[in-house]
């Protein structure tokens, strides 16, 4: 539903044929006449001609005469469900996934699914055999790739909404196809063919009840974009004016999606049956998929899942989601609020406008962890013909057909994942794949780490946040393979997602990271979220062999800070309470340690500071003579004390330029340190701090004094 150029068009339509029903004649004929009364309108709407209407209802309901009437968009909660309810009752018989209904429908016509499954067969695999030949012939130019790529767009559209899904997660992904493929398969977006407009009118008037002049006082005359299930056209709203886009689904598009769905399901037999390397349910993704499918057909489902998204992440000011018109939506036609924008691979249309594709990435990054990590709720088709960058530099997500969930247990745990990634913990990485579904809980994990060891040391030798996300979908398929592995529907979904955003990015970057642009959200959640599992993944981040890691503490806190909303005092109460709770003895026993190395750096550090910064007449009087001055430290011991101080000051100077932050605000904090617990730990670190002074006084006195003439 990208934007278009406003321009005036003249058009004509055909005469009604012959056999159309009394509602198809009447829209033929009303279009008719918008094209021969009234001028088309700039924004390549047709005004349709003005019919008698009953008077608006005060209260926007509907009549048996008319539409119901929108009096003000401020609907209040109770007549927003009442309107959601009569699109429920509209979308009551909308089909279903059912794989017992595909097969008692084509099961008994074998003629037709043979037929199908030639078709599939025979284009698919004549367009293999020519790829082979240019390979072989060593023709690889970018002409030949380029008509390779047309005809493959082409063939993918004729075998129909099935395929035309496959071309779009290709068009997304410039790792795995060249660039003509990427610009032609794009096309798959949003700039299918389209079915005849007449029967997008009929189907409205159908759906909805009402003539197509009671409820739009103008339409565009053919559609803004047409996808894969349906076609939209831009239309005003007849009593409240507002801007709509108005999506129709195509004609007979169940019965081919079913088609088609039947036989991969075939396949999927035929693959688990006979395909050893393949150890996941491909049965079960096949119909976790063809579900998600099927859902998208029922457009006042998608309407509901549009409604709880917004409720969900279009808090942030940088997310845009439209509303839901529930008066003109039903099974087969949604009508949500108008979004001006641009494709998010358009890079100079965005660049023209001021924006930047990678921040707008980025957004998109941000809101989609949100959905996969915080509420589980995602959006499982970001490609780019559904998110749009607006003049105002938002993210626009449309087409909330296909959405999916992550388990709770799953989010910590994939969270949890990139902790044991970061410290190269790769026990701790197999036994993760027990929370995400991954194994069964009788399966040993023994032999998986060290196939998990021998892909990331490679991996690792840069930096965790320089990985490419492919690089690890890659290696752990590898591993995946090779294992009793079985990959939950939802987790090949949020592949997908994730994929799809990197290769987003990569269109604006070829060396875009998602991992590196996704860590500030971790660091958040890790610093602020009170689940005990991610607040024992910090304390396995933060501590290794006893010692406190300062310098990721401070990396944290320097990506958190990239999160508008992140503040560092969230982090504080919540880690304090762990401590001094009833499982908190392992971490009081390290925290006093560190505490008492910290408190002995800045301590000595202080005095070293005062020494140096003391007159050179008072030196010797200070160090006994000792022009080395009055500390017995070897320089790499002076060096470590001085490191640790700095990083400490530096951790709590970026707590206190974090948002928000106000002394005040650590009066909850400070209520819990008045706990008995608290008191405790605190009598512990002060008798530490004392024998580690005390030790250092004495060591310095029993000092073997320097040899006269020695420097």
């Amino acid at each position: 539903m990208a934007a278009t150029a406003a321009a005036a068009v003249s058009f004509s339509l055909p005469s009604a044929p012959r056999g159309l029903g009394p509602r198809r004649r009447r829209a033929s004929s009303l279009l008719r006449a918008a094209s021969t009364a009234a001028p088309p309108s700039p924004d390549l709407s047709i005004q349709l001609s003005p019919r008698a209407s009953p008077p608006a209802p005060a209260n926007g309901a509907a009549t048996a005469a008319g539409p119901p009437v929108a009096a003000s968009f401020a609907r209040d909660r109770a007549e927003d469900l009442q309107a959601e309810a009569r699109a429920m009752a509209r979308a009551a018989g909308a089909t279903v996934y059912s794989p017992e209904l595909l097969a008692a429908r084509y099961g008994s016509r074998p003629f037709k699914v043979a037929l199908r499954a030639a078709e599939v067969l025979s284009k698919l695999g004549a367009f293999g055999v020519k790829l082979l030949l240019d390979e072989r012939s060593g023709d690889s130019s970018s002409a030949k790739r380029r008509a390779r790529a047309v005809e493959l767009r082409t063939i993918l559209t004729r075998l129909g909404p099935t395929f035309v899904k496959i071309g779009q997660g290709l068009s997304t992904r410039p790792d795995l196809c060249p660039a003509e493929y990427l610009e032609e398969l794009a096309e798959l977006q949003d700039s299918l063919p389209t079915f005849p407009d007449e029967e997008a009118f009929v189907c409205i008037e159908r759906e909805l009840g009402f003539p197509l002049d009671s409820i739009y006082s103008t339409i565009s005359p053919s559609p803004i974009a047409a996808a894969s299930l349906g076609q939209v056209y831009k239309a005003r709203l007849k009593y409240s004016g507002k801007l709509v886009a108005v999506k129709v689904q195509r004609p007979g598009i169940e019965d081919a999606i079913g088609l088609d769905f039947y036989l991969l399901r075939g396949l999927g037999f035929l693959i688990n049956k006979y395909v050893d390397i393949v150890t996941s349910d491909v049965v079960a993704l096949m119909d976790e998929f063809a579900r998600r499918v099927f859902q998208e057909l029922n457009y006042v489902q998608e309407g509901q899942n549009a409604r709880r998204f917004k409720k969900l992440y279009a808090d942030k000011q940088d997310v845009l989601v439209p509303d839901i018109f529930w008066d003109y939506t039903s099974a087969k036609v949604l009508t949500m609020e108008w979004i001006e924008g641009v494709k998010l691979n358009q890079q100079a249309a965005i660049e023209s406008q001021g924006l930047k594709v990678l921040d707008l990435v980025n957004i998109g990054i941000q809101c989609s962890l949100r959905q996969l990590l915080e509420y589980g709720y995602f959006h499982a088709d970001p490609h780019p013909g559904n998110i749009l960058a607006t003049p105002e530099g938002k993210l626009a997500f449309l087409d909330f057909g296909m959405m999916s969930e992550t388990p709770e247990d799953a989010r910590v745990a994939i969270i949890g994942h990139v902790v044991h990634l970061v410290n190269r913990d790769y026990e701790a990485m197999a036994r993760d794949y027990y929370a995400l579904d991954f194994l069964e809980p009788d399966v040993d994990v023994s032999p998986i780490v060290p196939a998990l060891k021998n892909f990331f040391d490679d991996a690792l030798n840069a930096t965790v946040s320089e990985l490419n996300f492919k690089t690890i979908v890659d290696g752990l398929g590898a591993v995946l393979y090779r294992y009793p592995f079985n990959v939950p529907a939802y987790y090949v979904l949020i592949l997908r997602s994730l994929t799809v955003l990197e290769g987003l990015a990569l269109y604006a970057d070829p060396d875009f990271k998602v991992l590196a642009a996704s860590y500030p959200y971790f660091a958040k959640r890790l610093l602020t979220d009170p689940n005990p599992y991610l607040r024992d993944a910090l304390i396995e981040l933060l501590f290794k062999d006893g010692r406190f890691r300062w310098n990721r503490l401070e990396n944290l806190l320097v990506q958190g800070r990239q999160d508008r909303e992140f503040a560092a005092k969230d982090a504080l109460q919540p880690v304090l309470k762990l401590l001094l709770g009833p499982d908190g003895e392992e971490l009081r026993v390290l925290v006093v340690k560190e505490a008492v190395r910290v408190t002995e750096a800045i301590t000595i550090g202080t005095l070293i500071d005062s020494y140096n910064s003391a007159p050179e007449f008072l030196k010797p009087l200070i160090s006994s003579g000792n022009l080395a001055g009055p500390f017995k430290f070897s320089e790499a011991e002076r060096e470590q004390m001085m490191e640790l101080r700095d990083q400490v000051f530096r951790v709590w100077g970026l707590l206190r330029s974090s948002n928000n932050f106000d002394p005040s605000l650590l009066q909850p904090i400070v209520q819990v340190l008045q706990e008995p617990e608290a008191r405790v730990l605190g009598s512990r670190v002060a008798g530490g701090v004392t024998q580690r002074l005390a030790a250092r006084l004495l060591q310095q006195l029993l000092r073997t004094p320097p040899a006269p003439g020695s420097s």
